[in-house]
């Protein structure tokens, strides 16, 4: 039986006209809404662990531990393509922010794969069930795992994602993060919008991958009244035919594929001879390449012989012709014509010879560094096998490394600026601290060593005023991926001057800087966990948000230095001097400061929980807002500070000085305020749990608005 043909009037077809532009516009909407929900419960279930995780490394009370290496690995690769700047080294947090930190790195994916699988085998997501949205093939079942990591990884993210990164990374725009959001934003939208085709709109992630999104509200629905209502139910199915129609109609890449084998097998003739034709292209290439080095090379060979016979010892030749022939060797630029001015430049005697091979390894430049470093090592391992006792041998020794030293010195001087990535770890250019064992000073200053890696090498008593340790990089933009950034992990700079110098997020975790200066210096976001800077003069430096993490200050002299956000947590800063020093928003947790003098120091909401404070001075510090729990502040001296909004919870008041003491009348040069003027020092603050007030100390509260059980 043949099923009847239904007409409709010309009403009824504008109707039906108005009723389906009316079900797009809904179904568009929805489809946004359940979008906007997929997205919203990844971003959700990255950011509540990431934010307990933050909460938790702020809290005192907790073990700190290494950032674990799978997060440290992630935020590079995130950092680097974006030109965000990374951090560098070891950074420590709380044990619980690892955990928690990796759980928001793993639970978006999670339930990224876990949303994929569903779309893939049920055609709906958790969110596109709710609004009613469902995702088909042309059979009009769900699309499997294949088409939807194309129609989600390839479509809706990394077309659009990649378009708006190229516009964004090659314009102006670059590095404005705010500008990327928006271009991607727009990209994302656009694609979603859909590209027209024969028969209404579909996204490009649906054209790529071959699906459809329908109204499963609407096939419900349809499904539904088809029982009650023969006519509609053909009308229905007469629109679902219709819809299959569009479906089957629809361009498919894999249908033209087999619907034209003739040019498929073209496409793929024409694949197989441009890759063949590279591939000879690419060989022949490298075939004359290596031909030309290996010419290059035995000529090179050939003059390195003929400019040895000159410089043997029983050649006759004299001085200047010996000079000649150092000088053509060092423009050779040969492996082994620099390994043989290196072991020259130990052997060799005769001063003016001596400035020749100087010369001639400062020709060569950087490419000598790594036979130099490994004859400094050398000779090194020689002087300390000789012992300390002064003798001949230790002179000639001691001279031969001086030389290499020298030369060192001379190539970093004249190079300043392309010595970006020379590995001088472990190498001796300073003082080592024995007597009679070195007299060499480095002398590097207002040179760039941006990039050099100067990891455990000794650079005792260096001059390196206004030297520079970091650069912008290739894209010449500063806090960027591609930074060139020196290393001097666990250097030895004991009594260096680093004056003015630019050491910005340097790595100098460990590293010893005891007696050194580093007066202004730029050490803003510097990596200095567990560093040596007893003694250290650090007048008007720049350590904001610089990690200080268990370092020693110990008598270090902070005047004036900039410590905003710096993370100081269990650092040693006894008897140091920060009169002015600004440490807002610091966390100074487990510190101590035994003896120290802040006076006049910005601690305004800097943490200083658990903090030894014990006999400091604090005269008019400003202490507003400060988290002060359980911080020992036995006998010290709190007058005209300012302690509103504080919590002393825990803190110990033993012998503290909260007022200032009355003034001499016979004293006529010094004079202190009045004690009204300073009235409101502890205005509102609740010293209900502070700990051994006495007698005096809490009438001074009480009169001065201050909060206790005990005030009247």
């Amino acid at each position: 039986m043949t099923s009847p043909i239904v007409k409709r009037t010309s009403n009824q077809s504008s109707q039906s006209k108005k009723s389906d532009r009316a079900n797009s516009l809904l179904l568009a909407s929805r489809r946004f809404a359940a979008w906007a929900a997929e997205i919203t419960l990844v971003v959700t279930s990255g950011l509540i662990p990431f934010g307990i995780g933050v909460y938790a490394n702020s809290r005192s009370d907790l073990n700190r531990v290494p950032l674990n290496p799978v997060l440290v690995v992630t935020e590079r690769a995130i950092a680097r393509p974006l030109a965000l700047p990374v951090s560098y080294g070891i950074r420590n947090v709380a044990w619980p922010t690892n955990i928690l930190w990796t759980i928001a790195l793993l639970a978006p994916v999670t339930l990224s794969w876990w949303q994929l699988y569903l779309l893939a085998k049920t055609g709906s997501t958790i969110p596109k069930r709710w609004l009613k949205v469902r995702v088909v093939n042309e059979q009009g079942t769900p699309p499997g795992l294949g088409a939807v990591v194309i129609r989600e990884g390839v479509g809706r993210w990394t077309v659009p994602i990649s378009i708006a990164y190229l516009l964004w990374r090659y314009s102006f725009a670059f590095p404005n993060l705010g500008l990327f959001t928006f271009l991607s934003l727009l990209m994302i939208v656009g694609e979603g919008i859909g590209l027209p085709s024969r028969r209404g709109r579909r996204a490009l992630h649906d054209q790529l991958a071959g699906t459809y999104t329908i109204d499963a509200l609407l096939a419900s629905n349809r499904q539904a009244q088809s029982a009650g209502d023969n006519d509609q139910a053909e009308e229905w199915q007469e629109g679902e035919e219709l819809a299959a129609a569009e479906i089957s109609q629809s361009p498919n890449l894999w249908r033209r594929i087999q619907q034209n084998p003739n040019l498929t097998l073209f496409g793929v003739g024409l694949t197989s001879m441009t890759a063949v034709l590279a591939t000879l292209i690419g060989t022949q290439v490298y075939i004359q390449i290596q031909q030309s080095q290996r010419a290059t090379k035995q000529i090179n060979s050939q003059q390195f012989l003929e400019l040895v016979k000159p410089l043997s010892p029983n050649s006759g030749a004299t001085n200047e012709q010996r000079q000649t022939a150092i000088l053509a060797m060092g423009g050779l630029n040969d492996p082994q014509s620099i390994k043989f001015l290196a072991d020259l430049l130990v052997s060799e005697t005769n001063p003016s010879l001596l400035d020749t091979i100087q010369q001639a390894l400062t020709t060569v430049g950087p490419q000598a560094i790594p036979e130099l470093k490994n004859k400094n090592q050398f000779l090194v391992g020689e002087l300390e096998s000789v012992g300390s006792t002064a003798s001949q041998e230790r002179e000639l020794r001691q001279g031969r490394l001086q030389r290499n030293q020298g030369t060192i010195n001379k190539i970093l001087s004249v190079y300043s600026g392309k010595i970006g990535g020379v590995d001088l770890s472990s190498t001796q250019l300073g003082q080592s601290g024995t007597p009679g064992s070195s007299f060499f000073n480095l002398v590097l200053d207002n040179v760039d060593l941006s990039g050099v890696k100067l990891k455990s090498a000794n650079l005792n008593q260096a001059s390196l005023k206004g030297s520079r340790f970091r650069g912008a990089g290739e894209d010449g933009r500063w806090d960027t991926y591609d930074d060139a950034i020196a290393d001097l992990s666990q250097a030895q700079l004991q009594q260096a001057n680093l004056t003015d110098a630019n050491l910005s997020r340097v790595l100098m975790n460990r590293i010893d800087l005891s007696r050194a200066t580093l007066n202004r210096a730029n050490l803003s976001n510097a990596r200095l966990y567990d560093a040596k800077l007893n003694s250290t003069q650090l007048v008007g430096a720049d350590l904001r948000n610089a990690v200080l993490e268990r370092a020693s200050l110990t008598g270090a002299d902070l005047g004036d230095a900039k410590l905003n956000e710096a993370n100081l947590y269990a650092a040693r800063l006894g008897r140091a001097t920060a009169i002015g020093t600004q440490l807002s928003f610091a966390n100074l947790t487990n510190t101590d400061w035994q003896g120290a003098d802040l006076s006049g120091a910005y601690l305004d909401r800097a943490n200083l929980s658990n903090a030894n404070l014990s006999a400091t001075r604090l005269a008019g510090a400003v202490l507003r807002s400060a988290q002060m729990e359980n911080v020992n502040l036995q006998n010290a001296d709190l007058s005209l500070a300012d302690l509103r909004g504080a919590n002393v919870a825990g803190a110990d008041f033993k012998g503290a000085i909260l007022a200032p003491s009355k003034q001499d009348p016979a004293d006529q040069f010094v004079q202190t305020p009045d004690l009204g003027s300073v009235s409101a020092v502890v205005q509102g603050v609740d010293f209900s749990q502070a700990k051994n007030l006495d007698a005096k100390q809490l009438a001074y509260i009480c009169t001065q608005g201050g909060i206790h059980p005990r005030c009247p």
